[in-house]
């Protein structure tokens, strides 16, 4: 009986049990079907965000392939719907609107002193000019944009392969070729000429004479122009190529060569007769002077005949020698061929090769619109070949993808944990492309948590600007600083990145990196969070007790010049400042890749407006010279951090930033970082 009664109790709890499960089946399909609506109506961000502030739910972003980028949609952004914030004391994300892509950062040039020769009074004077021919080309550009509209812009100027002129047509055009689209590596430049006989000058620019004096000279200029950029002013000179057949200070045959920016010479390179040292740096395997006969030598060719029949009877191997003599004779026909290598500039007369020029930095091969010769010669025909067959203003079309899933987060109201300010140069899209299609993805900068801007001063193209001023409206991450684009003015695009992360992205700390630097952004936050928040820091590749360059493409100047550099500057009226006078540098980061604290940043604001920051036209040096001047004076120390993974040369193992990345290799390491999950360089070009 008992057992009756306890199998009817159970046949009863099974059925309740069963009951409940099929209620809460049917409440689970019906909230299910709630639920998918929705979610398809508002998009799965809503979920990552609100339920999951992480967002580790979120499927990584590959790009596998140029063509698969093309066709892939992307993540969806954070902000295309509203934002669910916590009702905390932090102020709501709201968007800010960044109207114009134009710096806030001012120069006030009234306060430079225009006679002061010192290092730092130099580059205060270049960036007062730089900033006045900037306000007068952003003027044109917003009248031009106006008055003319897009079309105007997008009309194609011809670039032809080669051009040929005798020289009756050069003589007719001012003693110019203009070179309508510039140089590429490999074009080349041949001139059939004869240099004039010497004839007296009184005040030659080559020589110092007494009163009264005067000098039988003979020289040509052939120079590789630029555009004008201030009127009064010659147009930059991208190689000048001065053979002195007399009147020399030296009173020796003479190649000089050297560049010239806003009448600023450069250290020339001068050959006088002898071979370039074995030790020293070559040009795509050239040496950058031949020897020739020189004045002193005429015993030479009886000594060397002499020598080779003494040889010859007691039976030595005949050594061959070849002695040339000076390249450039008067009255006698040449034939020139300046050519453009991969390292510089190299010049064949008659057949054999006398120099080869390093290109310099700040000096591009596009940019070389025109060849003037000039002084005591006579042209009979100039050629160039392979020249560019595009124009450099219509790269942009080749290069940009105006998609709007490569534009920039909008900018938040509140702070930020790391702004990045990149350098790039006006003409430099391909470079700005390709960091969009890759390490701009990365899911901190996505969700504008970290925000990028590029810093880009004005070109002296007025083309190449509107394609500029258009790309920065479109994608909405370049900042225009408003002077005219000078290597030696890099340090004020520094200024402004650290103008812009304080002022603009209240920024807890600011990095600094170049437009071919492939930065791991995850890498460098945790970087930064090592480090106690009651410290400033100064994280990158850092070098103690560098030493300055007194030669070479980084040479800067230590005292007063010699005579002889005094009468090769070209211009003897002109005094070389002295750059830094001291022994060793402070202690500074490597510049394509470096983090300072806010603190840092805002302090150099500060001195920067109270005109009291020095200005070093080495910009990763005056960050360190910067730094080292808000460690003696605050009450916060800096936390110096050296790593070697912010590479300086390429790329290493378990890289922070890899620098000298081209296009192509950028989105080859954002592959496989995505697919592999771990930093692998791309060693292509």
């Amino acid at each position: 009986m008992k057992r009756a009664k306890f199998d009817l109790f159970m046949s009863l709890s099974r059925q309740r049990s069963l009951q409940v499960l099929i209620l809460f089946g049917i409440l689970y399909v019906f909230l299910v079907g709630l639920e998918v609506p929705f979610v398809f109506r508002n998009g799965f961000s809503l979920v990552s965000q609100d339920g999951f502030g992480t967002g580790q739910f979120s499927k990584s972003f590959v790009l596998d392939s140029e063509e698969e980028l093309e066709e892939k949609e992307a993540p969806n952004r954070p902000l295309d719907v509203p934002l669910m914030v916590p009702n905390q004391s932090k102020p709501e994300r709201k968007i800010r609107e960044i109207k114009s892509p134009l710096s806030s950062l001012v120069f006030d040039g009234s306060y430079v002193n225009m006679t002061s020769n010192d290092g730092f009074s130099g580059i205060l004077k270049s960036a007062k000019e730089a900033f006045e021919v900037g306000k007068k080309f952003w003027k044109e550009l917003e009248l031009y944009k106006r008055e003319v509209g897009i079309v105007e812009s997008n009309k194609t100027e011809e670039c032809p392969h080669s051009i040929s002129i005798s020289g009756s047509e050069f003589l007719g055009k001012g003693r110019m070729m203009v070179l309508p689209c510039g140089l590429t590596l490999g074009s080349h430049i041949t001139i059939v000429g004869r240099p004039k006989r010497a004839h007296q000058e009184h005040d030659p620019k080559i020589s110092l004479l007494r009163e009264g004096q005067f000098l039988m000279v003979s020289q040509f200029m052939m120079e590789l122009q630029g555009l004008k950029t201030v009127d009064g002013e010659d147009p930059p000179r991208i190689l000048h190529f001065n053979p002195r057949l007399s009147g020399d200070w030296s009173g020796k045959p003479m190649i000089e060569q050297n560049t010239c920016y806003r009448m600023q010479w450069g250290t020339a390179q001068r050959c006088d007769g002898w071979r370039s040292r074995d030790d020293e740096e070559t040009v795509d395997g050239q040496v950058k002077c031949e020897n020739w006969i020189r004045d002193n030598d005429t015993n030479h060719s009886e000594q060397s005949k002499a020598s080779w029949w003494l040889n010859r009877l007691v039976g030595r191997k005949k050594k061959v020698d070849f002695d040339w003599p000076f390249p450039f004779s008067e009255d006698r026909l040449f034939v020139l061929t300046l050519s453009a290598g991969f390292e510089g500039y190299h010049v064949n007369v008659d057949g054999r090769h006398v120099t080869s020029f390093p290109y310099r930095i700040g000096f591009a091969l596009e940019d070389a619109t025109g060849l003037s010769l000039n002084g005591d010669i006579d042209v009979d025909s100039v050629f160039a070949a392979s020249l560019p067959t595009s124009h450099p203003s219509f790269a942009p079309q080749r290069h940009l993808d105006m998609s709007n899933r490569w534009k920039a987060p909008p900018l938040l109201d509140q702070p930020v944990d790391l702004f990045i300010g990149i350098l790039s140069a006006g003409n430099h899209f391909a470079e700005r492309m390709a960091i969009r299609r890759s390490w701009l993805q990365h899911q901190l900068i996505k969700s504008s948590n970290v925000v990028a801007r590029f810093f880009v001063a004005l070109h002296a193209r007025k083309d190449i600007n509107m394609e500029l001023k258009k790309e920065a409206e479109f994608f909405g991450d370049i900042v225009i600083v408003p002077f005219m684009d000078n290597y030696d003015l890099v340090v004020l695009k520094t200024v402004a990145i650290c103008e812009y992360g304080v002022h603009v992205a209240f920024a807890k700390n600011i990095m600094k990196c170049d437009d071919d630097t492939f930065v791991r952004v995850d890498a460098v936050i945790k970087e930064i969070n090592k480090i106690p928040e009651n410290r400033s820091l100064y994280v990158g590749n850092i070098n103690y007790y560098h030493k300055p360059l007194r030669n070479g493409k980084w040479a800067v100047t230590y005292e007063n010049p010699t005579k002889s550099e005094f009468l090769s500057s070209n211009i003897h009226s002109r005094v070389v400042p002295q750059e830094w006078p001291e022994e060793d540098y402070p202690p500074y980061a490597n510049g394509p890749g470096y983090i300072i604290s806010s603190a840092i940043a805002n302090f150099i604001v500060s001195e920067f407006n109270k005109h009291k920051l020095k200005l070093f036209k080495m910009e990763d040096v005056s960050m360190g010279m910067w730094v080292e001047k808000f460690n003696s004076s605050s009450r916060r120390p800096v936390q110096y951090v050296h790593s070697l993974k912010f590479s300086q040369s390429g790329c290493v193992d378990d890289y922070y930033t890899a620098h000298y990345q081209s296009p192509r290799q950028m989105i080859c390491m954002w592959n496989k970082l995505q697919q592999l999950g771990r930093p692998q360089c791309c060693n292509m070009r």
